[in-house]
Formats: C-alpha cells, sequence, structure tokens
C-alpha cells in the first residue's frame, strides 16, 4: 500500500512536470501568434515531451493499483490528474492554433 504522503508525492511530479508543459505551450501560442513558428515548435516538442514524463508518471501508478495495491486518494493527486488531462487537451488544441496561424501568415504573405 502506497502512503498517503507517497502518492501525494507522486501527485506534486505530476503537477510540476505538466505545469511546465502548460508553460511550455502557452509561450509556444504567443511566439506563433509573433510568427515564430520554430521557437512555437521547439516550445511544443518541449510541452509533448513533458505531457509524455507526467503521463509515464500516472502510468506507474495506476499500474500499481491495478496490481492490487491500495491507494489513497488525496486531493494532491485529483489535482494532478486534472492538471495533466487540462495540459494533454491544450496540447492539441495549441497544435491546431499553430497550424492556423502558420496558415493566416502565409495567406497574408500572398497578398501583401
Amino acid at each position: 500500500m502506497a502512503t498517503k504522503e507517497e502518492i501525494s508525492m507522486i501527485g506534486f511530479e505530476i503537477v510540476a512536470t505538466a505545469g511546465d508543459a502548460m508553460t511550455d505551450l502557452l509561450h509556444a501560442l504567443d511566439a506563433a501568434r509573433e510568427g515564430n513558428f520554430s521557437k512555437a515548435e521547439e516550445l511544443q516538442k518541449s510541452a509533448y515531451d513533458a505531457l509524455i514524463e507526467a503521463h509515464n508518471i500516472q502510468t506507474g501508478i495506476l499500474s500499481k493499483e491495478a496490481g492490487g495495491s491500495e491507494m489513497d486518494v488525496t486531493f494532491i493527486m485529483v489535482h494532478a490528474q486534472d492538471t495533466l488531462m487540462t495540459t494533454m487537451m491544450l496540447e492539441k488544441q495549441a497544435k491546431f492554433m499553430i497550424d492556423e496561424y502558420k496558415r493566416i501568415a502565409a495567406l497574408e504573405a500572398k497578398t501583401a
């Protein structure tokens, strides 16, 4: 059985990693809006890598629970799950928006 403290520490790790990804995604959107697509893509890749790491941490604890370990739910872990899922959705939306900014820039270049 994982203790509440252990579960909370895992939750903190997920929050921190997913939070870094969220920050990168918001900066990527800013960069794309400014037309700096290489920076936007670099930040998006960094965010994606952080999300993979956070998801792997989540999968580890899910595997333990599926294997029979008892897990106490903590508010920190609930927050971690919310942060991870929200950031995963933001990653999909950011990819879409960056692509749209590219299309807009290409159209503007044609009309200039």
